[in-house]
């Protein structure tokens, strides 16, 4: 297939994988509708406050993979050149804009951060350590779920600038910070007036 076609089909299948709204099947099948509990995000951190540690955790699991799948299919099969770096850039932000944005659910979604390591962990996975590492700590330490989201996420395209990442990519992981930073207004809002739950 040539290159603009795989690409544009590649950045498809990273949208709609990305689409699916798996917190809220699971939560669907135990008879709850995240959106009308707790903080009405379909994540895997409101999952977890309605269903449980455990439901919490596989949501987690399905949406890193769902972002990780098509991702690594983009890497594995696009060239090593620009014009490959370019568009592996696309399904990234492709795959994350489709968390945030599904088309199952008109055009809303969830926060992207889970889905978001996915990519950045295929894109580079010195990036997606550095994440997880940075999250894990501040979590640790404050247990405000989105301080360390919001932290590990801006972090991922320093350490890829840092480590050779072709430029497309960090480009494309900055404005998948920018969309998550977006997408957390309310809490840093209230982590401004230090009112963010803790988890």
């Amino acid at each position: 297939m040539p290159l603009p076609w795989l690409g544009v089909v590649l950045v498809a299948v990273a949208y709609l994988s990305a689409a699916v709204p798996y917190g809220l099947i699971i939560a669907r099948a135990r008879g709850i509708d995240l959106r009308q509990v707790g903080s009405g995000n379909i994540g895997a951190t409101n999952a977890a406050r309605a269903l449980g540690k455990k439901l919490g955790a596989l949501v987690l699991l399905l949406d890193v993979l769902k972002g990780l799948g098509p991702v690594l299919a983009a890497r594995l099969l696009l060239p090593p050149s620009d014009e490959g770096a370019l568009w592996l850039g696309g399904a990234m932000v492709a795959g994350v804009g489709g968390h945030m944005f599904s088309i199952f659910l008109g055009l809303r979604g969830g926060k992207g951060v889970a889905t978001g390591l996915g990519v950045i962990l295929v894109a580079s996975p010195w990036a997606g350590a550095a994440g997880i590492v940075l999250y894990v700590g501040i979590y640790a330490a404050t247990r405000i779920s989105s301080l360390g989201s919001l932290a590990g996420t801006l972090c991922s395209p320093v350490v890829m600038y840092f480590t050779g990442s072709p430029l497309p990519v960090c480009g494309a992981a900055l404005a998948i910070g920018i969309l998550i930073v977006v997408k957390h207004h309310e809490n840093i809002r209230r982590l401004i007036r230090r009112e963010e739950g803790k988890v």
